[in-house]
């Protein structure tokens, strides 16, 4: 992941202000971030809303991935996402109000996205969007409700398969829509090594590479209830009779089974992981099992079978090419590659086409 050259700066560099608050935002930022500190006239800001506040989903992904620290962490965290996000919005206005920021960007679909892409169309502000044209086409989740308004907000959509191209096509968005790649494929490549290098995950938990799974569980649709959330354990406490079955535990599905009265027993529950933990986990791992949109991909990146504990996913790519399937669905299909994710250079073309996009006669 390397500058862009050809950009020759002037006086006033581009200055981008990036929105973030989770962990998966934190990676997709790995790549864009390195990119801009390498690139001549153009400079970045970020916000970090504090959406994930836990420090191993947080500051430690800070520090493993190299990011520059936000200039502000706002805090906010818990509650229902109407509040959430209304919380967001009125904590980032006066920040992008006084920022003097040329673009906002914002990566994926959570509620973090959505307050900064909110706050940003109504200040006039142009806004990016990362990993754009993602549908899963339930609306019930919170997540395809963000992605739906995030895209029809935003002046630049970066998607990173043809089928996400199709998608946004299909609701009338074509204007500043670019096939870029996947930049956690980015991220993905630049970080294996070091991951290998590093990690002592698999000593620490007594694991032997490719004789266990990884699973992670944490979306609101598979949480809510006491019921949904005793069947996804079920499906795990299934595997965990073949294999271990190691379980990084997200806060809030700690509290809600807590609050159900449901037992982790036979499974490896251990804390969040930093990425790299998480990255030789993943990669040394016989199988994952999620409900993460991210993770899916990630198993795709190591080539290790996924099963995601949804009806839906929004990565169709992965069960088309035999690398992932629905929990309740059959088994997978023929295996081969998935070419649109890209060659990892991703954030070099998101970076590129916003200063052809951006750049006027004041930005040189």
């Amino acid at each position: 992941m390397v500058g862009i050259s050809a950009f020759v700066p002037g006086p006033k560099p581009l200055q981008i202000v990036t929105i973030l608050g989770t962990r998966p935002q934190l990676v997709k930022a790995k790549a864009v971030s390195a990119v801009i500190a390498a690139t001549p006239g153009v400079e970045e800001r970020i916000i970090h809303t504090g959406q994930h506040f836990d420090p191993q989903m947080s500051d430690t992904f800070i520090d493993e991935l190299g990011l520059p620290q936000p200039v502000a962490n706002l805090g906010i965290h818990g509650g229902g996402h109407g509040a959430m996000t209304g919380r967001m919005m009125v904590a980032l206005e006066p920040i992008l109000a006084d920022s003097r920021a040329d673009v906002a960007l914002v990566y994926g679909d959570t509620n973090s996205a959505l307050a900064g892409a909110l706050v940003a169309a109504k200040l006039g502000l142009p806004l990016v969007h990362v990993e754009a044209g993602l549908r899963s086409f339930n609306r019930a989740m919170p997540e395809e409700v963000n992605r739906v308004l995030i895209d029809h907000l935003s002046t630049l959509l970066f998607c990173p398969t043809l089928r996400s191209v199709a998608n946004l096509a299909d609701e009338g968005i074509v204007d500043g829509v670019i096939h870029v790649g996947d930049v956690m494929y980015d991220v993905a490549l630049a970080m294996s090594s070091r991951a290998q290098a590093e990690s002592t995950i698999l000593a620490r938990l007594a694991l032997e590479p490719g004789h266990y799974a990884v699973a992670t569980l944490h979306r609101a649709e598979g949480t809510s209830s006491a019921e949904k959330l005793s069947q996804a354990l079920d499906f795990l406490r299934d595997r965990a009779r073949v294999m271990p079955v190691v379980l990084p535990l997200h806060p809030r599905t700690r509290q809600t089974c807590e609050l159900f009265g449901l037992g982790l027993d036979d499974l490896t529950v251990c804390e969040p992981l930093g990425y790299l933990d998480m990255t030789r986990l993943v990669s040394s791992s016989a199988l994952v099992m999620t409900d993460s949109g991210g993770l899916q991909k990630e198993a795709y990146f190591h080539r290790v079978p996924c099963v995601t504990l949804r009806d839906e996913t929004e990565w169709p790519e992965t069960i088309e090419c035999g690398w992932n399937r629905l929990w309740k669905a059959p088994d997978y299909q023929t295996r081969r590659d998935i070419d649109d994710f890209g060659d990892g250079r991703a954030a070099n073309r998101i970076i590129q086409a916003i200063l052809d996009r951006f750049t006027t006669s004041d930005h040189g």
